[in-house]
């Protein structure tokens, strides 16, 4: 009986994050902005997979590699429906929800170019607000200029 492959098997990591539930158009940002373009480690990557959740979704493997909360939440402003996946030892060890933070601290620039934060060495503060159509802003702590999702910049 001849049976067609449906499926490609990609390695397991030993080591490593699973970025899984990523909107399929998010990927190759979330691959900058965590600097992945330019590591040495292995990073294996999908876009516009199948999902039962979402329809559509991407997913990132990084091996030996694990993330502090500033690359958290870079991931959680880009990608909010993300969720990680930690493994030590091809063992799933923890898997958690992004969660949006109130506070966003260090890695996204004032748009306002008048801003303190871009004119001397102030670490920008953002305070996170959804607008009346539920959309996400940051609302800069020194000069209190909103800056929509389309504007961030990362640091």
């Amino acid at each position: 009986m001849n049976r067609k492959r449906k499926e490609l098997i990609v390695s397991a990591l030993n080591n490593g994050t699973v970025i899984d539930h990523i909107p399929p158009e998010r990927v190759f940002q979330v691959i900058r902005i965590l600097g992945l373009d330019q590591t040495g480690k292995q990073v294996y990557f999908g876009t516009n997979l199948e999902s039962k959740k979402y329809g559509r979704k991407g997913i990132i493997k990084i091996s030996d590699t694990y993330f502090e909360n500033e690359e958290i939440n870079k991931i959680a402003l880009v990608a909010p429906s993300a969720t990680l996946i930690e493994i030590h030892d091809f063992e799933v060890v923890r898997k958690t929800h992004v969660v949006i933070p109130e506070t966003i601290e260090k890695i996204v620039k004032c748009f306002n170019p008048n801003c303190i934060t871009n004119k001397e060495l102030i670490s920008t503060r953002f305070h996170v607000i959804y607008d009346e159509n539920g959309l996400l802003k940051l609302v800069c702590h020194y000069c209190e200029k909103n800056t929509s999702k389309a504007n961030f910049v990362f640091v």
